[in-house]
């Protein structure tokens, strides 16, 4: 569903939720309309695991039957999570940082990368081996301007995909290693390096491989913030 667009709607159901401090139940009920006056509730019935499925894909809970390819990790109606190994790409930097300026549309080795998609936005951490991850797989600072602390993603003027289906994912990866990186977010440290982010960046400008010098990140995996 869109917003913008015209769509009839008719009350046809009601569920009441009943409970105290420590339970809970739920009844459902058929809506009888009046020619005046409010609707009626028909007599309760106790709610099916099949209503419920109706219910959830009424409401866009439901994730379209599609293949994953290996390099997903989870898949949600409202999240999907993948990874990338190591690659050398080419990165674009903002012209606000004279030094950042001069780095601008080379190729760089990049460390092997977990993105997640949820509620339209873009998640990026790093990790230190060339593996896939696995549910306690510790998560690394990926080491990007543009990136905040919560690992969330400012795109700024980048295009990114409207959905989160796996046949999006070249389009948010794109979304991410074409667009500017322009500036730092937040007071996380990116990299132990000591030059710091443009120090590390210009140290990598035509090497083969990504050296582990990222700051650890108390988290793992599965609870990838």
């Amino acid at each position: 569903m869109e917003i913008g667009q015209s769509y009839n709607f008719e009350l046809r159901h009601a569920v009441l939720v009943y409970g105290d401090q420590r339970r809970a139940f739920a009844t459902l009920h058929e809506v009888t309309r009046q020619e005046e006056g409010t609707p009626l509730l028909g007599p309760a019935r106790p709610l099916t695991l099949a209503f419920l499925r109706v219910l959830a894909q009424g409401l866009g809970s439901q994730v379209a039957p599609e293949i994953l390819p290996a390099n997903v990790l989870a898949r949600t109606p409202e999240m999907l999570v993948w990874w990338n190994q190591a690659a050398r790409l080419p990165m674009f930097f903002g012209a606000a940082d004279e030094e950042a300026k001069k780095l601008n549309g080379g190729i760089f080795p990049h460390p092997p990368l977990v993105f997640k998609v949820r509620g339209g936005e873009l998640f990026v951490r790093a990790l230190e081996r060339n593996v896939r991850p696995e549910g306690t797989t510790q998560l690394m600072n990926a080491p990007y301007w543009n990136v905040g602390g919560d690992a969330r993603v400012c795109l700024g003027t980048a295009r990114a995909p409207k959905d989160a289906s796996v046949a999006s994912i070249p389009a948010w990866q794109a979304a991410f290693h074409r667009s500017s990186f322009t500036h730092a977010v937040g007071a996380m440290r990116l990299t132990t390096h000591p030059g710091g982010f443009v120090g590390l960046w210009r140290s990598l400008a035509g090497k083969n491989g990504f050296q582990p010098d990222i700051s650890a990140r108390p988290g793992r995996l599965c609870g990838i913030s």
